[in-house]
Order: C-alpha cells, then sequence, then structure tokens
C-alpha cells in the first residue's frame, strides 16, 4: 500500500488489460511500494544494452535508493506503470513532472518527462507502444499535456515508438542525446495509429485461436461420449494436421493413447508448446486447468464448460474470475459456455466444436453468440434442399457463447483482412460497445458485406452472461445507426442465410432495375410485386410460357443480361413434367452459361420444388466456382467427409476485398498478411466485382419463395448503394457565425451550479443561438393582461399556446390558437383555453409570434454513454410519436448526411410537393440539422437537445420550441488507450 505521504489513494481505474502486437496480453497497473522484489526481479532480466540506453551508463543493477524512488508514486506528479504478465513485470513506464528549467515542479507545470524500459525477451510486442497510450492518458488527467523524453541515437527502437505515436512532435539533437516533445492532445493521426494498433493486435489474437498448430482437448472421458471427447473426436476426425493431445488427470499412468490421439494426465506433461486448449472440465475444475495452460504457454482457451453467468450471480463471479486468471497468463478466451470454433482452410482443418461433421470449405464466415443459432446455421448452409438450396461454404465459424472475452468486435478484426472471407455473417445477442461495433462494422462493410441479425431485440436485457453497458437508445435507433455504417440489418436467420447467399455467389448490382423472366406467369407476377414492395424497380415480367426448353431460358437470360437498362436478375421456373433430372441439369448449364458471359450482374433463381434444380445450379463444393473439367475427370462428390475437400479455384472477390491465396501456398498455423489497415482514411472501392475468368462456372442461389429472393437482392441494391455513397462521404461545413468560445463558456458557468440542469428558456436561447439557431421568442402569459403585453411587446398576430407537459405539442387537443390578430381576439381565446383546460397556472400559456406556414418537423439530438451521439429527425406530431418515423445519423453529421437525414423519413414526401403542395426549404433544414450537430459535436457537455415543432416552410424555417439539457459528458473509451472490457 501506499504510504500516508501519498497525496492521492491507489487509482484502481488506471488498471486495464490489453492486447498486445502478437495477440497476447498484459495487464497494465500501477506501480507501487509493494512491487520493490518484482522490480528488482524484471531489472535483473534486462540486458546490459537495454540498461545503458535507460540510464546512459552501465547500471548492471538498481540501489536501494533506486527502488525506493521507483517504487514510491504520489500519482500526480510522479506516476509509474508496469506491464504484468503471470503476475511480473515485463515492463515500465514513469513519468515526472517538470518546470521550465527542466527540474522537478508540481503542478501546475504542464510538463513531464518520460522513460520506458522493456524486458528484452518482450521487446517488439508492442508493450512499449501500450504503455506509452495508458500513461499519455493518465497524464491527461493529471494535467500534463506535453511529455519530453531523452534517447540515446542508437536506441533506435524507442525513438520508433515516439515517433509512430502520431501525436504532434518536435526532435532536436544536443550534447549526443535525441530529445522528443510531444504533444499529448489526441490527433486525428495518434488516433488512426491507435486504432490500427489495436486491430493488428485483436485480428492476430483471433487468428492464434483459430488457426493453432498443436491442440489439447482437456476433459476428455474415458468412455465415449460426452463433451470432450465428442469435441477430441471432431478435431481428429476433420484431419486437423497438427499436434492434437488428449488431457484427463484421470488417466491411468501408463495410458498412452484415447481414439489414436496422445493421452497425458496434464497439459504439464506434453512435451512442446501448446497453442489451444479446449476445456471441457466441471467449472470447478477450470481454474486448475487454467493454472496448468497458462504455466506451460498456452496462448488460448476455448471454454466449452458451463456454470458461469448463465447460472445466476454465483455463476457471473466465476466467469469474472475466470477472464482475470486467464488474462494474467496473457491468454483470450472463448466462451465460456461456448459451442466451439471452426476453420475450414486446407491448412487448419479444425473442428474444435460440437458440430459432429466439418462444414464444407468456402467463403463465408459465421459468428453466433448462441451454440443453438450457430447450429442452425451450420445446418442451413450445410443442406442442399429445404429452405435455401444449394451448396455453400464457411471459411470460419465462431460460437462466442457467453462472450467474457473474444467478442464479435474481435472476430471483425481478424475478418477485415482474412483472405479466406468473403461475407460475414453475425448472430448478436448484444453488442457490448456499440461505438466500437460501428467503427469496425463501417470499415469492415467498405470491404466485404457484413449481414447481422439480432436475437433479444425486445427484451429489454441482455441475455444471461453478456456484460454489456447499458444503452438508453430503442432497438430501431440502433438498427438504423448500423444501417448507416453499411451494416446489412435483416430481423430472421432465414433472411441471413438468404442474404449471405447471394452476396458469397453474386456481384453487387449496380442499381434497383431488376428483369423477371421465367416459364410461370403467376411466379413472375408475384416477383414483380415483392419487388415493388422493396423497393425495387422491376421490369415488367416476361414469360417464356411452360413450354419453355433450357435453350429459351439460355437465350432470355442472355438478352436480359445485355440489357444496359437492367442491373439484376430474376428467374422463375417451375417443373417441366417428365424431364425429370435430366432436365434440371440441362436448365441449369443454360443458366449458368448465360451469367458467366455476364459476370458483373446477379442472378438469382427462384423455384418451385425442382428437385435437382438447386443442386445443379451450385454443383460444387465451396462457394467459389468450379474449373472445367475434361471428360475423364472424376466429379466431385458431394457427400460430407471428415477432411476437407480442395475447393478449387475461387472467384475473384469485388474490389476491395483481400485477394485469396491458392491452396496450399503457406504453412500451417500461418495466415498470409491481408491489407495493413491505413493510418490515414483509404478510399473506399467501388461495389464491383472484378470478371471472372472464362474458365470458371458461375454460382446461382436458388430460392423456394419469390419473397426471399426479392429481400435478399434488396439487401444487396441497398449495400451496393451504401459503397458507392461511402466514395464521398461529405464534409462538415464551416460556418463563420458559430462562437464555440462563447458557448464553452456559458455551458461552463451554467455546470458550475450542478452536475445536470435543464436550461430554462432563455439561456437555450442564447447557447442556440451562438451557433446560429435562432428561436422565436415565446412570452408567458400568466394572466389575459400579460398576454396582451406579450402580443404588444411581439406584434400581431400571434399565437397562444399551452406548455403544460399534457398539452405541448398536442395541437389536436386544441391548447392552441393560431393568427390572433389583435387584443380582442386574443383575450377571447385566452378566456376558452381557460374554460378548456383549466387555471392559467396548470395551462402555462405563453404568447409567441406567427411563423410562415409550413410543415411541423422535430430534431434531436441525444447522447448516449454506450453508442455516442445521435442525431435524429422526423415530422412532429403522429408520424413520430404514434408511428416512430425518425431517422438517424451518428454525429458529427456531414452534408450528405443530413441530406439523407430529411428524405430517410416514411413521411419524407410531404417535405417535396406530396399532392401539389410547396416543396419545403430543405437546404435551410439541413444547414439547421448540422449546426445541431456542430453544436453537440464541440460540446459533449450537451446531452441532450430538443427542437420541437421546426416549421419548415417553402423560403426559410422557424424553430418554435426548443429545450437543452446539460451534464458532465460520459466517459469516451473510444478516446482512450487501448483496453480489454474490465472484469
Amino acid at each position: 500500500m501506499q504510504t500516508s505521504s501519498d497525496r492521492h489513494e491507489y487509482p484502481a481505474h488506471w488498471e486495464a488489460d490489453v492486447v498486445l502486437r502478437d495477440g497476447g496480453t498484459a495487464r497494465v497497473r500501477p506501480i507501487t511500494v509493494d512491487d520493490a522484489e518484482r522490480l528488482v526481479s524484471f531489472y535483473e532480466q534486462v540486458s546490459d544494452e537495454s540498461k545503458y540506453y535507460r540510464f546512459f551508463a552501465p547500471y548492471p543493477r538498481l540501489s536501494a535508493k533506486d527502488v525506493h524512488r521507483f517504487t514510491h508514486h504520489d500519482f500526480v506528479d510522479r506516476v509509474g506503470l508496469a506491464a504484468t504478465i503471470g503476475g511480473e513485470f515485463v515492463a515500465t513506464v514513469r513519468y515526472d513532472r517538470i518546470g521550465a528549467g527542466g527540474t522537478p515542479a508540481p503542478a501546475p507545470a504542464d510538463e513531464a518527462e518520460v522513460a520506458f524500459l522493456v524486458q528484452d525477451a518482450h521487446q517488439g510486442r508492442g508493450v512499449a507502444s501500450a504503455l506509452l497510450e495508458h500513461i499519455a492518458a493518465v497524464a491527461r488527467e493529471r494535467g500534463i499535456r506535453r511529455f519530453a523524453a531523452e534517447v540515446l541515437p542508437a536506441n533506435t527502437k524507442m525513438i520508433k515508438v515516439f515517433m509512430d505515436a502520431g501525436y504532434t512532435q518536435k526532435r532536436s539533437f544536443e550534447d549526443g542525446v535525441v530529445r522528443l516533445e510531444f504533444d499529448l492532445e489526441p490527433t486525428d493521426r495518434s488516433l488512426a495509429v491507435q486504432y490500427a494498433r489495436e486491430h493488428r493486435a485483436e485480428a492476430r489474437s483471433v487468428q492464434r485461436l483459430l488457426q493453432p498448430g498443436s491442440v489439447a482437448v482437456v476433459g476428455t472421458g474415458r468412455t465415449p461420449g460426452g463433451v470432450g471427447r465428442s469435441v477430441l473426436g471432431n478435431i481428429r476426425d476433420a484431419g486437423f494436421p497438427g499436434r492434437l493431445y488428449a488431457v484427463n488427470k484421470a488417466f491411468p499412468e501408463d495410458q498412452k493413447e484415447l481414439d489414436g490421439v496422445p493421452a497425458r494426465r496434464s497439459v504439464r506433461d506434453i512435451d512442446g508448446p501448446v497453442d489451444l486448449a479446449v476445456v471441457a472440465v466441471p467449472a470447478e475444475h477450470v481454474p486448475e486447468v487454467v493454472t496448468e495452460c497458462g504455466e506451460h504457454g498456452v496462448q488460448g482457451l476455448v471454454v466449452v464448460s458451463a456454470g458461469y453467468a448463465d447460472s445466476g450471480p454465483d455463476g457471473r463471479e466465476r466467469q469474472r474470475a475466470l477472464v482475470r486468471h486467464a488474462r494474467t497468463y496473457g491468454m483470450r478466451i472463448i466462451g465460456p459456455n461456448a459451442f466451439g470454433i471452426i476453420n475450414t482452410s486446407p491448412d487448419v482443418r479444425l473442428n474444435a466444436s460440437l458440430a459432429p461433421e466439418m462444414p464444407r470449405p468456402g467463403r463465408i464466415g459465421l459468428f453466433a453468440q448462441s451454440g443453438a443459432i450457430g447450429i442452425a446455421l451450420l445446418s442451413r448452409l450445410h443442406r442442399r434442399g429445404g429452405g435455401v438450396t444449394g451448396v455453400t461454404g464457411v471459411s470460419t465459424f465462431v460460437s462466442s457463447g457467453n462472450r467474457a472475452d473474444v467478442s464479435g468486435n474481435d472476430v471483425l478484426q481478424y475478418w477485415y483482412d482474412d483472405p479466406e472471407t468473403d461475407v460475414a455473417l453475425m448472430y448478436l445477442e448484444s453488442i457490448g460497445n456499440p461505438r466500437k461495433f460501428t467503427r469496425l462494422a463501417r470499415r469492415t462493410a467498405a470491404a466485404k458485406p457484413l449481414v447481422v441479425v439480432q436475437g433479444a431485440r425486445h427484451g429489454g436485457a441482455a441475455p444471461q452472461g453478456h456484460a454489456v453497458r447499458a444503452t438508453r437508445l430503442p432497438h430501431a435507433t440502433v438498427s438504423a445507426l448500423l444501417r448507416q455504417a453499411g451494416v446489412i440489418r435483416v430481423d430472421t436467420i432465414t433472411d441471413l442465410v438468404d442474404a449471405g447467399l447471394l452476396l458469397a455467389r453474386q456481384p453487387l448490382p449496380a442499381g434497383p432495375r431488376v428483369a423477371i423472366l421465367g416459364n410461370s406467369e403467376s411466379l413472375g407476377l408475384l416477383t414483380y410485386d415483392a419487388c415493388l414492395a422493396e423497393g425495387l424497380r422491376p421490369h415488367p415480367p416476361r414469360d417464356l410460357t411452360t413450354a419453355a426448353s433450357a435453350d429459351d431460358f439460355h437465350a432470355a437470360l442472355s438478352r436480359a443480361l445485355a440489357d444496359d437498362t437492367c442491373d439484376a436478375v430474376v428467374v422463375t421456373a417451375i417443373p417441366t413434367l417428365g424431364e425429370g433430372a435430366a432436365g434440371d441439369a440441362a436448365l441449369a448449364e443454360a443458366l449458368r452459361s448465360a451469367a458467366a458471359a455476364v459476370p458483373t450482374k446477379p442472378v438469382l433463381v427462384v423455384h418451385v420444388e425442382l428437385g435437382g434444380l438447386a443442386q445443379a445450379l451450385s454443383a460444387a463444393t465451396s462457394t467459389a466456382p468450379q474449373a472445367l473439367r475434361s471428360p475423364d475427370e472424376p466429379a466431385p462428390d458431394d457427400t460430407p467427409r471428415p477432411t476437407a475437400p480442395d475447393p478449387g479455384p475461387r472467384t475473384p472477390p469485388p474490389a476491395g476485398r483481400p485477394a485469396s491465396r491458392p491452396p496450399g501456398s503457406r504453412p500451417p498455423g500461418s495466415r498470409p498478411a491481408g491489407p495493413p489497415p491505413s493510418v490515414a482514411p483509404s478510399p473506399v472501392p467501388p461495389p464491383v466485382a472484378p470478371r471472372a475468368p472464362a474458365e470458371e462456372a458461375r454460382l446461382i442461389p436458388a430460392y423456394p419463395a419469390a419473397e426471399r429472393a426479392v429481400r435478399a437482392l434488396g439487401q444487396a441494391v441497398s449495400y451496393a448503394q451504401w459503397r458507392r455513397d461511402a466514395l464521398d462521404p461529405g464534409r462538415v461545413p464551416e460556418y463563420e457565425n458559430i462562437d464555440e468560445k462563447g458557448a464553452a463558456q456559458q455551458i461552463a458557468g451554467h455546470l458550475a451550479r450542478g452536475q445536470g440542469l435543464t436550461l430554462g428558456m432563455r439561456e437555450t436561447c442564447e447557447l442556440l443561438g451562438r451557433y446560429g439557431i435562432r428561436v422565436h421568442r415565446a412570452l408567458p402569459a400568466p394572466a389575459p393582461d400579460d398576454a396582451v403585453s406579450a402580443a404588444r411587446a411581439i406584434g400581431y398576430p400571434v399565437a397562444l399556446k399551452a406548455t403544460a407537459p399534457h398539452l405541448r405539442h398536442r395541437a389536436d387537443l386544441g391548447g392552441v390558437r393560431l393568427d390572433l390578430a389583435d387584443e380582442e381576439q386574443l383575450r377571447r381565446a385566452y378566456d376558452e383555453l381557460t374554460e378548456l383546460f383549466g387555471k392559467p397556472a396548470e395551462l402555462r400559456p405563453v404568447v409567441q409570434g406567427m411563423a410562415p406556414r409550413g410543415v411541423d418537423t422535430v430534431v434531436r439530438a441525444v447522447i448516449d454513454p454506450a453508442a455516442g451521439a445521435v442525431l435524429s429527425f422526423g415530422l412532429a406530431g403522429a408520424a413520430t410519436q404514434l408511428l416512430g418515423d425518425m431517422s438517424h445519423r451518428l454525429i458529427p453529421v456531414t452534408d450528405r448526411d443530413a441530406t439523407s437525414l430529411i428524405r430517410s423519413v416514411r413521411t419524407a414526401p410531404l417535405l417535396f410537393g406530396w399532392r401539389g403542395s410547396a416543396p419545403v426549404d430543405a437546404a435551410a433544414l439541413e444547414e439547421l440539422l448540422l449546426r445541431v450537430s456542430r453544436l453537440v459535436d464541440d460540446h459533449p457537455e450537451v446531452v441532450a437537445v430538443t427542437l420541437e415543432p421546426v416549421v419548415v416552410a417553402p423560403h426559410g424555417l422557424s424553430v418554435l420550441g426548443a429545450s437543452v439539457r446539460l451534464a458532465p459528458p460520459p466517459a469516451r473509451d473510444d478516446l482512450g488507450p487501448r483496453t480489454l472490457p474490465a472484469y
């Protein structure tokens, strides 16, 4: 513990777990007086060269005075942090506050000298970079704005750590020492560097789990059956090429094998490294297993054991202890209560799950927080008939169970540059960090489609075992924000698979124009209606009649694809009597060959009980097209096998997706590097797939119902449009008449009176006025004479309004009187209101000047602690209150966002001349939205803004009501150092 002379208590909130560059984890925490022995032990393991770089002279050991200095901190002017693994120091960093002359000084001095020391065995893992982020955050909290560091020129690694951090820097050279000075205020570049490092580290941590070179299954029963024995058999039968071990402390000492797999009583008894351990022992025995794995150097755990947060409060505490225990050794966890993980890559062939069969290799990545839903997804993608037909395959599968550690965010980081995955499908029951998920989803969606279905949408609480932060946003708002980030949001797992099939097999459509052709007029009309319902622009269906042959289908599809006014084609087909399998195969070949000639347009098939057509359309063992075979080459065997078949050549991915590697081009356990995340934002690739080689056949997805095919197509059209729009996201405009400094002073003055408050009307008008938002003046009228005086001050004509909560914004109840031209009309209206609704004290009447007539709208902004700042827009009245017809965008809003925001509500036609009415001034409305966005973005203390009603006229607009709430802003973890969720 710290001594009584220390000025601050131990800052526990500085403790954090971080993911390092190689995917391992470390714990960052403050150094205390209790760490003297750890510090000495750590220093003894540092090389003489590293000591020389730290102290600029030979320094073989620390003196007692040094140890005291480096372990006694006041946590204000002197702070030390350590990175620990297994409870031992692997790196340290400290700062000392200094004054203008470089000597120790107390606050308000705002500069500090910083120095690092990293154990040689852990150099190159990104430990120093992580410590720099954390010590910088601590320094900012303590009022330090600038760091200075003196480094020997030969210490190039440490110079690189400072130079690559992205802060604004000044570099000088004097007396043989490089002096670096840098501001600690986060910059766009420092945040980009931080996000890029976060991406590499988290992606690597998932890669270590999904691409192990060796696996131990702990808890394999001695008799057949049981979870551990089943997982062991599944790994073995899948053909895992690495080392596999069965572990059970109950094995007899002389037992050496189990089911042909080497058997050991403990992980400690295994000769050689173990990359992944699958833990299938009762929950009470898991801590012992974690200790064994940690001490043996296991890199990650898949915990299939149940009995954690899924079993109640005691289990939740057991789960927290499990995560803390594993992170102590630098291990990450999938689970507990997980279904398992699968990697179908020919070099890995890992089925460390309860799935009895290895899925076919393919280009679809699956993530499910529910084991049951994971089973359903794997089953639907595996089978040929029934729901969505046709063979498709999986690249990787992760079932996270209770999601105590590895989450969907981590898997997204991996999929982003995984060359084996072209489409990501996710079933989520909770989103632990919506702000981060939105950021990662936007980046992922710019490269490959991301389809999400969210369960437990209306349950009001996260499922058992999911530790998530609270959000005040309704599900509809969260869904809208996900769509803004490019996520394809669907409602069911059927829709999830439908969309995934189309996106994995076909190029993105260039627009909403759809050609429909087939041999059933009725089925064509159903498809036409479904297209209209999805907002597509279908051509009139072309009926080929029931007598159409395969050649007729080929010719019609070829003509439709050649039509420049067509962006996609839906083929409808019903059985032809008497032709059977041969007819199905001929039709499938006709459609594939026609589609292959124009590989830039998607083709879908709606079939009705055509036994073999769906299989024939997808006659391959993966989602990739199959190379043409010579007549004497054997046909592929569709029977599922324990070992993964060669997927064959693959279709080149759409522009922007990482190119896939040829099978067998990398060693087991490794992954070719994908495109590194850019420090600066990079242009989003256009959503057009390159032309497939002529020798590759096209796989065409087939659907049993028109509405399912069209719904998937509609989602692809919307996603393709998002990709095009993302090429030019717009800009946040600057306005000359914004008084940002004055607003900050006003806000600080208000908050000095309390932690949270709603501003009065005068203060609201003043603050909004500093951002160029004029609110029509409304004067209180507690008596008829006051109303008359107010009207004289404002000028006739006026409006008289009741502002009591039960009457506000309810013109339908009669609490508003408009166009009062003189005193007589005003007094009569006042008497009518009080007679109808009660005394003035209950009504709270106000007098306000008349505004030009227009459309009543509402503008709101709110800062949600989980999702961030959100701007919302809708039409006032029943449209928003009854139908919830509002659109939402994350702040800061660009000019393009503002334009789309007002056009996204279903009632938008009322703004643009519906039924001959005059269109409103959309430019003025967009400017108002941008100004509100700027206010909230510039001042996070503005936690809520409501402008209602905003009357938008053909020329200009009038803000007739406004409220502003101030409060200390919620903490933003996305601006702080990298951390894993705390337990």
